[in-house]
């Protein structure tokens, strides 16, 4: 026990000290055990990240515009030659597609995981995996192939995610060609820098960003899998998007034919204050700056034609050589710090009930992987064709929203 008073002593964490006390014999082993397992030298590196000015960093480095393909102002033949090459891919069966599901549908009002909300479109409703599923089924009928797919789910909704397939009998798609993986998960810490215990006494955990989606895939062995099926690109989109295209060939065919091993898809602001990251050069490499990061100078900036200089919108459609995903996995990608609510169970067993944000959750972004490489592809798409997000319960980026955006491309099948 001297061992835990001193370690939690020196790294500012002597009030779990209480909680060992508080707690039964069980519970104390439980917790005692997950301390054991923290990185507390990590720990207070991430302390110091959420202390940090973002804005007074971004001033380091040099932003510039980077250039896209209009998927919509392309000659004819460019864009049948581009699908084209896309399309073989696929048909020798060297392309495989992951969803990023690792959430919980709360900001939904919905209590799973966020791939099983159902969405109200016509002509009957359907949840979120359905539709994904549904598009992959279409997909492996057209090219005449069976797509593998991975599913990135989080420690705490892995078994709902799995157990909801089961019960669904996998939407139709070959069980055989789901594998389902798992992301890490950080601490919560305090505004004070302290660890929080739950009410089962165990120290409350997050997932540690889509951006540790690499690792995973590397950890979880789902890259030595894909190599060994002979994959060679690979899409990675996000579960609440309901007009995702995992196997845009236009996408892939743009990627191939410039010779870079990252693309992705983007859609164009629909105003300078739309709150989402855009693509730039981040001095000299490719990024996305969240626009949190961008100066309203710079958000504001047009071109000789009117257009955004960074209006090309991150909408988490990206697409990675094999070679590229093995890249970035060996890469240490930096944390972020939000700010989220957070209840815990204070020093005298009473529960706190966050109303308003109380925690500094650590999180490494999808994108900060891009800067590895000397160049992007970006092909841009519309919005009504390829970004039906579903962030909020109501107002922008929410269940209507997305259900009008799907049930107008949809129409008429």
């Amino acid at each position: 026990m001297e061992n835990y008073v001193e370690l939690l002593k020196k790294n500012n964490q002597s009030h779990l000290l209480k909680y060992i006390e508080m707690a039964s014999e069980s519970d104390k082993k439980k917790l005692i055990g997950q301390v054991e397992k923290i990185d507390f030298e990590q720990i207070n590196e991430l302390y110091e990240i959420s202390k940090k000015d973002n804005k007074k960093i971004m001033k380091s480095y040099i932003i510039e515009h980077t250039k896209f393909t209009d998927k919509y102002k392309m000659p004819e033949d460019k864009f049948e030659e581009l699908n084209s090459l896309g399309e073989e891919i696929i048909r020798k069966g060297q392309y495989a597609v992951v969803t990023m599901a690792g959430g919980q549908g709360t900001r939904l009002g919905h209590n799973g995981p966020k791939g099983t909300f159902l969405l109200n479109v016509s002509p009957k409703p359907k949840y979120l995996f359905e539709i994904i599923a549904d598009g992959l089924n279409k997909a492996n009928k057209k090219y005449n192939t069976v797509l593998n797919w991975y599913i990135m789910t989080s420690v705490e909704n892995n078994e709902s995610t799995v157990n909801f397939f089961e019960e669904h009998n996998f939407f139709g798609y070959p069980k055989e060609n789901i594998m389902f993986f798992k992301q890490g998960s950080l601490p919560l810490l305090s505004e004070e820098g302290k660890l929080f215990v739950d009410e089962e006494f165990n120290i409350k955990f997050a997932a540690d960003g889509n951006g540790c989606i690499y690792k995973s895939m590397k950890n979880e062995g789902i890259l030595d899998d894909m190599k060994k099926k002979g994959i060679k690109w690979v899409f990675i989109g996000a579960v609440d998007n309901a007009l995702l295209n995992m196997s845009d060939t236009c996408l892939l065919g743009l990627a191939i034919s410039e010779n870079n091993e990252i693309a992705s898809k983007s859609v164009v602001k629909i105003n300078p204050q739309e709150k989402v990251g855009v693509f730039c050069k981040k001095n000299s490499a490719p990024a996305v700056i969240e626009y949190t990061e961008l100066p309203l100078g710079m958000a504001e900036e047009t071109d000789e034609e009117g257009e955004l200089l960074f209006g090309e919108s991150h909408i988490m459609c990206n697409l990675y050589s094999i070679g590229a995903l093995e890249k970035i996995s060996e890469q240490e990608l930096p944390y972020h710090s939000a700010n989220k609510k957070a209840s815990y169970m204070k020093e005298d067993g009473t529960i706190f009930k966050a109303e308003i944000p109380n925690a500094y959750k650590y999180e490494a972004f999808i994108f900060d992987g891009f800067n590895y490489f000397d160049n992007i592809s970006i092909l841009r798409g519309r919005r009504e064709e390829d970004f039906a997000p579903i962030k909020n319960a109501t107002e922008v980026d929410c269940p209507e929203t997305a259900i009008k955006l799907y049930n107008d491309f949809h129409k008429g099948e």
